[in-house]
């Protein structure tokens, strides 16, 4: 099995593959904070033993083992989440970092377990799918509220947890998972958006929006 540092290589470069972008040395070593001389000889690790297809000049890819690997770390990691936040009352902005420290110390059995205890849910606090065990990711048709047409009513389906501070924010205006809202106005001069919440306008910066993700 590899290690967690191993792990945490192969999740984010997972991450990365899934909005669509290439993965190279650049933005994996701005995901992990690390140096791009580290992630440079992470990669040929993880390529000689099997995980990454690494192609000169066009990034590298998980193999079908490095991708079994990162949903399994994922499945951990989203009903860790879950069980946090329903069973010990985490707040939606301290579960992630919560999550991360036990997702490598986890059996399979006990996920599974848990998955049973929890009800099967089929996504996290933060409304990202949670993989079955057979490695089963259920798609998503959401848009970026940026993305979103004005003057329109939306349901707020997925937020990122990547930013503490964000979500922090977000519980204090009330916005949440399956928050209703309407798109009141898009700012093209910056990117930033209106929206009505309840009775109350704000407005978001285009990184906050880019936070977001609804569905009509």
């Amino acid at each position: 099995m590899p290690s967690q540092s191993k792990e945490d290589y192969l999740k984010y470069i997972y991450h990365i593959q899934e909005m669509g972008s290439k993965v190279n040395t650049g933005n994996l070593a701005a995901a992990l904070s690390v140096s791009p001389a580290s992630v440079s000889e992470m990669v040929t690790k993880l390529s000689k033993q099997g995980w990454i297809e690494n192609t000169p000049y066009h990034g590298f890819r998980l193999t079908k083992d490095g991708e079994k690997i990162s949903i399994n770390l994922i499945r951990k990691h989203r009903l860790l989440e879950v069980f946090l936040q329903q069973n010990l009352k985490y707040e939606w902005d301290e579960v992630h970092a919560e999550a991360e420290r036990l997702e490598h110390v986890c059996s399979d059995m006990f996920i599974d377990k848990l998955e049973e205890y929890l009800g099967f849910p089929k996504l996290d606090p933060h409304g990202d799918p949670i993989p079955d065990k057979n490695g089963i990711v259920e798609l998503t048709n959401y848009k970026f509220l940026g993305n979103a047409e004005a003057n329109k009513d939306y349901i707020i389906a997925k937020v990122n947890d990547a930013s503490k501070e964000i979500l922090q924010y977000f519980s204090k205006i009330g916005l949440k998972l399956n928050s209703k809202l309407h798109l009141t106005e898009k700012i093209d001069y910056d990117g930033s958006v209106q929206i009505l919440l309840g009775d109350k306008k704000y407005l978001l910066s285009k990184v906050m929006a880019e936070q977001i993700f609804v569905m009509e």
